[in-house]
């Protein structure tokens, strides 16, 4: 594994608390949208969830698949502002916008 992508993963993990219930003890998890069967994610599209909304979203009955998705869409980005608020995301070089 690239040491980028373990990096990533250390930094999510490090969370701690689940994004979506923010209850103790979390899980690196993948988004499965648009993947086969054992194919993950880009390592970047991953959320702290705790085992129980892990499953909620993978595999659980209780909500139609375009609402689990849509909440592991959401994880994603309330990981993503979470480490960036810790300073475990840092932004480099910003690109120019084209002109028009």
């Amino acid at each position: 594994m690239a040491s980028v992508e373990s990096n990533w993963f250390a930094a999510v993990a490090s969370l701690e608390y689940c994004v979506l219930c923010e209850v103790y003890g979390i899980q690196v998890a993948h988004s499965n949208q648009d993947r086969g069967k054992s194919q993950k994610a880009p390592y970047c599209l991953t959320a702290a969830l705790c085992p129980k909304c892990h499953h909620e979203i993978d595999n659980g009955k209780e909500l139609p698949q375009a609402e689990r998705r849509a909440l592991m869409d959401r994880a994603i980005v309330l990981t993503f502002l979470e480490l960036v608020q810790r300073g475990l995301v840092v932004m480099g070089k910003v690109p120019k916008r084209p002109t028009t």
